[in-house]
């Protein structure tokens, strides 16, 4: 026993206990190691693995924003979104979860459900049999649509459900309840979300709003964590645009426009109806107007608004602006006279009238009335080229109107530097210049408004979701001509209706005052020389106090130019316009300036 405590006593470790020691510390050292890496990772995430892992557990889904409508000026609706969705399913997720866990609504609290459970629940939601739904939901698909067009409170009682793949699309859904009335001045949609033509393209970021979006988190069993983030950021809808249109209004011009060129035989025609105390385009029709719940209906031509979009030589309603500018200018009276012959000659240029005439003495009321190139050149002479150029710009000619559709015209004006011989006269009377119906009408606006031009206005308010109307400011307006020019030039143009030959533009009860205009119209496809007729008229009622303009256009006619009159659709048109704003019959005698020199 002694000899065996001395052993121990010696001071010397056992193997044993040597290789103890040196797995423990082995192990110590792992564990600092592990524990300094879970440290790093859990405590200070330097590598941003836990963001990292709810990034990638996060699933988003997006909320469409409802399109704006568009009104016409009294709130009828003229277009507007519904917005549906499609029931997706993913078939191999949903067929593998026998139960999952849902979050009770209003409660931190989780209660477990069978997917048979589930899906009578969700049959019941919508309105089908559960063994219907339960082959549905069933397969190997991972993308399988169940159900379309369901409406918004459906797909909230879905997404309350919270079964496992099962998710809601949300599609928007265009519709024109009109049809055709204002077709192509409201446009379409590409692919249901893209404005495409009219004010669904010009206004389409303002239409559109904002698209909203869920995030949730799923598990690693693809199902969706009941206690996960849940996050929801609503849509923001787009605004709605009031435009100034009267739909009734609109639809009549429609109807006339496309009956008075189907029984011409026209190309196309158009018909622009404003209202000259404010601008505002009440109505501007044009034929074969595209349906935008179909555009494809119609040739891709017919899908534009031609009152602005299509420059031709206006023809004879210019003249009005020459007597203007002649009144203005101190150059003439409405009653100084001309004596005219059969043609009139002026450095080798000679012209002629649309009829047969010996030489008589007119006034320039009366070489208005009748619409005399010969009387209107002569007239004409009294002004500089320089003024006769800047006279056309003063009314808007070359200017394009920005009234909020797309591919507007300017026509074209050219400098008076560069006119040739014959051009320098014939702008005189609406030939060697084009421009859109927008612009005559603006023209005529600017008499009927006692010398104020207002820009047009087509686009009225703003309706953002409050409702609150955001009103679209007119432009600046501008003083053309004298308030006593343009009561000159009102009585010049009421003359030529009930002195002059354009007596089928009358109204019963109202005073009325119109210019008639013809030109050529040149060839399309490239070729040379001119096809045909462009057939306008344009005037203003009632001539106590003017309030609207409207003017008729047809694109080649058939027929004897001579017998081609658009008087009696003009008529109908005015009346209408008349009848829809209530406004009073005339009062005042009518002017009759003489024709004649007496």
């Amino acid at each position: 026993m002694a000899q065996r405590t001395g052993k121990a006593q010696s001071g010397k470790v056992p193997n044993t206990t040597k290789r103890l020691r040196l797995g423990l510390g082995i192990m110590l050292t792992l564990l600092l190691v592990v524990g300094g890496k879970l440290f790093m990772v859990q405590g200070l995430d330097v590598g941003g693995m836990a963001a990292a892992a709810l990034d990638y557990r996060m699933r988003e889904t997006s909320l469409p924003a409802e399109r704006g409508s568009i009104l016409d000026a009294n709130g009828v609706v003229l277009a507007n979104s519904l917005i549906r969705y499609n029931l997706v399913v993913d078939q191999v997720t949903n067929t593998k979860t026998e139960k999952f866990w849902r979050l009770v609504e209003g409660q931190d609290k989780l209660v477990e459900v069978s997917r048979d459970q589930g899906i009578s629940e969700l049959a019941a939601v919508l309105g089908i049999g559960a063994d219907e739904l339960r082959k549905a939901v069933t397969g190997e698909s991972k993308y399988y649509i169940v159900a379309k067009d369901l409406k918004p409170d459906v797909e909230d009682r879905i997404s309350r459900l919270q079964i496992p793949g099962i998710v809601t699309e949300g599609v928007s859904k265009r519709v024109y309840p009109n049809g055709s009335v204002a077709g192509g001045i409201i446009g379409f949609l590409q692919d249901g979300s893209t404005g495409q033509a009219g004010i669904e393209q010009t206004q389409d970021e303002l239409l559109r709003g904002r698209d909203g979006k869920r995030l949730f988190e799923i598990g690693a069993d693809g199902l969706r964590i009941p206690v996960g983030v849940d996050e929801l950021t609503p849509p923001e809808n787009g605004k709605d645009i009031r435009l100034t249109l009267n739909s009734d209004l609109q639809y009549f011009a429609q109807q006339a426009i496309q009956s008075q060129s189907d029984k011409q035989g026209a190309e196309w025609g158009v018909i622009t109806v404003m209202d000259a105390k404010t601008g505002d385009i009440v109505a501007m029709a044009d034929t074969n107007a595209p349906d935008p719940n179909d555009p494809g209906r119609v040739a891709a031509k017919d899908r534009g608004v031609r009152s602005v979009t299509a420059a031709y030589e206006p023809g004879s309603v210019q003249k009005m602006i020459t007597a203007a500018a002649l009144i203005e200018e101190g150059k003439s009276s409405p009653t100084d006279t001309f004596t005219l012959g059969p043609s009139y000659t002026v450095d080798g240029q000679t012209f002629t009238d649309s009829f047969a005439h010996g030489t008589e003495d007119r006034t320039l009321a009366g070489i208005l009335g009748w619409s005399m190139n010969t009387g209107t050149v002569m007239a004409g002479q009294r002004l500089t080229k320089e003024q006769r150029y800047d006279w056309l710009k003063k009314f808007g000619i070359g200017e394009a109107p920005d009234i909020g559709l797309p591919a507007v015209a300017a026509g074209i004006l050219t400098p008076a530097d560069q006119w040739d011989g014959r051009q320098e006269y014939t702008v005189l009377f609406g030939q060697g210049v084009s421009q859109s119906t927008l612009q005559t009408v603006r023209a005529f606006q600017t008499i009927a408004n006692n010398g104020v031009m207002l820009q047009p206005r087509l686009i009225d308010a703003y309706i953002p979701a409050d409702g609150k109307a955001e009103k679209v400011p007119a432009q600046p307006s501008r003083q053309v001509v004298s308030n006593n020019t343009a009561q000159q030039v009102q009585d010049i143009l009421e003359s030529a209706v009930t002195e002059g030959q354009i007596k089928d533009a009358a109204i019963d009860g109202y005073r009325v005052g119109a210019k008639t205009g013809t030109s050529e119209s040149p060839c399309d496809d490239g070729k040379s020389g001119f096809c045909g007729f462009t057939a306008s008229i344009v005037g203003m009622a009632p001539m106590d106090d003017p309030r609207f303009i409207v003017e008729v256009v047809l694109q080649r006619p058939k027929g004897n130019i001579y017998g081609i009159t658009q008087g009696p659709v003009f008529r109908s048109v005015m009346s209408q316009a008349l009848r829809t704003y209530n406004i009073q019959p005339s009062t005042g005698e009518p002017a009759r300036l003489p024709q004649f020199a007496k």
